[in-house]
């Protein structure tokens, strides 16, 4: 007997009304890693501080995992080191001056070549913490080739790391956790090799990173003398250490249940030995000292459950069980390894660095222009308090962000580009980019949409006013034209043009309406009148520049669809209709055009980056063209290849073979947070849509090859 329309109806109904099983859709994603491949480090991290553990749990084979592929490391978001400043440099010694479309010469800190410039900007850099491997007998190192059977699994239920390989032929299991309200890491070790002295564990202490190198530098081992590591035992079972460089300090206690010995094994090196055939210990780490009672490893066991359990019940869900588009299991398995990665690495006291606790970049400074694309995903998937953890910092530092205007003959609060935890600003081109302004509006509104209440409008009031004050103080009114320009001095999102030229970037001056257009709503929402030249700005801006039908880059330089080398880097002209929604200075066809050209014509080989792909799926989610979107999303390109654990390196302009093998890749970037960042936003306009959208789950194909359920996920402006 068939069943009756009607039945099928509530049958339909009851499936898409059950829970997603939350733990089931997250245990089917996690990693399990059978090689010592050193594109598939694993990580366990609190936001704040973060542990990478190659195949053996720990960080043997670090040489190798960083020379070839991801590297590993301990890294936090409190520890930064400082050379002395001898000269006494400041900005104004890598000063350059630049005239504003207003006549007047502004001097900003762009010579990043001279000696003032170099410095500015490798100081203050983060500072790595200890490296932990395994030795073998009398400190003997091991080898790749040492490892067999390895199987490791991170569970990301749990947020532990279990590993099982032999040496020899004999047994290792090795479990390494960290726990969530605390810089500590818990590790048990069980072999018959600890036992026999065949197996212990080394703990290192690095000088810092390799100052010359900007990108993925290697640990700096040299100058042992430049370091000191003093230890003393507090007991049977705990050494304290105290790390200093200059003006760095920094604590470690370790901690050990059961008989084992720790002795000093060479210039800031330690082994730590068990007389049994297990060995379980814990290490901390924090700038002052270390209370007497910390965390032993089944308390951290039991607290990273706890927490990532409810990180994961908590936050939105996306269930693509039951597709059968084979993409759809890709599409999930990125979501929560992004979500996962995102949370472990990017919600700190210091806003993340473009590699997030993997490896140091940009010696460990947050950029702020990707504080969008590493926090507006937390909110939309059910995470304000992520996002308010870096927004925290930004309010903290509303006064150097309004010194720097003022410094600029601005209103408001300008927020630098390239920083360190002091918001100094560091000397090249990061002073003329500006698309990082409006952040702060749009992740306020975001925390807004979620709690419409007296409390957010009171907690974030200063942070929108500021940054939307200095927003309207950039603009210059051309009495000729009869409209607000952007610039020149500026760098545009797309950075290839001429920065003393560069005016009105098409991303740049929508962005800008639709910042000032929010903070006016909040005056209302506050009871206050609106500011009357912020609505003057918004009625006489320049309009989106364009060429021949289609929306280009720049206005100064209208060449994107002319010059060939115009087609590369971020194609941020069909950003306004896609992070943004649009709004009166979109047109919708002339958008549909341009995103036609880009699929078409941009320079997809060598330069275009991971946040570059989500972004144009945006976009194409938007203008009602899913097919188009998720294709764009997964599309395999050299910057948005998607290794074991999660993260998306980026690499040089050099072409290579499509997936070439591991080593192959000459990467830029090891890991590269704002590619899974942008991911998680663009599933979620994809799937949640945004306000006025009357299209269930817009961004994928109705073809019936796609089953949805989702859960919590909020939709986009």
């Amino acid at each position: 007997m068939k069943p009756t329309l009607s039945l099928t109806l509530l049958l339909a109904a009851a499936a898409a009304a059950e829970p997603i099983d939350r733990e089931a859709l997250v245990r089917r994603h996690n990693p399990v890693i059978r090689k010592v491949d050193v594109d598939a480090p694993l990580s366990v991290g609190n936001g704040n501080f973060g542990f990478g553990a190659d195949v053996t749990g720990l960080q043997t084979f670090a040489d190798e995992y960083h020379r070839h592929g991801v590297p590993t490391e301990t890294l936090c978001r409190w520890a930064w080191y400082s050379e002395p400043n001898s000269e006494g440099f400041t900005l104004d010694d890598a000063g350059e001056d630049y005239t504003r479309a207003d006549g007047r010469v502004v001097r900003y800190p762009t010579d990043q070549d001279g000696e003032a410039g170099q410095w500015l900007r490798r100081n203050p850099r983060n500072h790595p913490l200890a490296q932990l491997r395994f030795v073998g007998r009398d400190g003997a190192e091991l080898e790749p080739d040492d490892i067999g059977k390895p199987e490791q699994t991170l569970d990301l239920w749990r947020g532990v790391i279990d590993s099982r390989f032999s040496i020899d032929g004999s047994p290792v299991k090795v479990t390494t956790s960290c726990h969530p309200g605390q810089d500590l890491l818990a590790f048990r070790i069980e072999s018959d090799l600890l036992e026999s002295g065949d197996l212990a564990v080394r703990v290192a202490f690095p000088r810092g990173h390799d100052e010359a190198v900007k990108l993925t530098p290697a640990l700096d081992w040299s100058k042992p003398d430049s370091h000191r590591t003093d230890a003393k035992a507090t007991g049977d079972s705990r050494v304290d250490l105290t790390r200093r460089r200059d003006a760095l300090e920094y604590h470690v206690a370790v901690d050990w249940a059961g008989e084992a010995s720790w002795t000093e094994s060479g210039a800031h090196a330690f082994t730590l030995a068990s007389a049994g055939t297990a060995l379980e210990f814990t290490m901390s780490f924090a700038p002052a000292a270390l209370p007497a009672e910390l965390p032993g490893l089944g308390e951290t066991l039991a607290a990273s459950a706890a927490q990532w359990k409810k990180f994961w019940e908590s936050g939105a869900a996306v269930d693509f069980s039951g597709s059968s588009d084979p993409r759809a299991r890709q599409v999930e398995e990125r979501i929560i390894l992004s979500r996962y990665l995102m949370a472990a690495q990017c919600a700190g006291d210091v806003p993340p660095q473009e590699s997030g606790l993997t490896c140091s970049t940009w010696y460990g400074k947050h950029h702020t222009e990707m504080i969008w694309w590493h926090s507006a995903h937390f909110p939309l998937w059910g995470h304000d308090e992520l996002l308010a953890k870096n927004l925290d910092w930004y309010r903290e530092h509303l006064p150097q962000a309004r010194e720097l205007a003022a410094s600029r003959g601005l209103e408001g609060a300008r927020w630098a580009k390239m920083i360190g935890p002091d918001a100094r600003e560091s000397p090249g081109g990061n002073p003329l980019i500006v698309w990082n302004q409006p952040h702060a509006v749009y992740l306020s509104e975001l925390l807004y949409r979620n709690s419409p209440d007296e409390e957010t409008l009171g907690k974030y009031r200063e942070l929108v006013f500021d940054t939307a004050a200095c927003l309207a103080s950039m603009l210059h009114f051309d009495d000729e034209r009869g409209a607000y320009v952007l610039g020149p001095p500026l760098w545009i999102a797309q950075e290839i043009y001429e920065r003393a030229e560069s005016q009105n970037p098409s991303f740049e001056l929508a962005y800008w309406r639709w910042a000032l257009e929010v903070a006016q709503d909040w005056r209302e929402r506050l009871g206050m009148p609106r500011e009357e030249k912020w609505d003057h700005i918004v009625a006489h801006l320049s309009p989106l520049p364009e060429k021949d039908g289609k929306y280009v880059a720049l206005g100064s330089h209208p060449d994107t669809w002319d010059n060939i080398d115009s087609r590369h880097d971020h194609p941020t002209m069909l950003a306004p209709l896609g992070i943004l929604p649009g709004g009166p200075m979109v047109d919708r066809p002339t958008m549909e055009r341009t995103l036609d050209a880009v699929l078409e014509h941009w320079d997809w080989e060598t330069k275009i980056w991971g946040w570059d792909y989500p972004m144009i799926a945006m976009t194409a989610t938007r203008l009602g063209r899913p097919e188009t979107a998720v294709e764009i999303l997964l599309r395999e390109g050299p910057n948005n290849i998607y290794l074991p654990s999660g993260h998306c390196p980026q690499r040089s302009d050099e072409k290579l073979p499509k997936n070439p093998p591991p080593g192959a890749r000459k990467r830029e970037i090891a890991a590269y947070l704002p590619a899974n960042g942008s991911f998680l936003s663009a599933v979620a306009l994809m799937v949640a849509g945004w306000d006025g959208c009357d299209t269930e789950f817009p961004g994928f194909p109705k073809d019936g090859t796609w089953k949805i359920r989702a859960e919590g996920l909020k939709p986009l402006p």
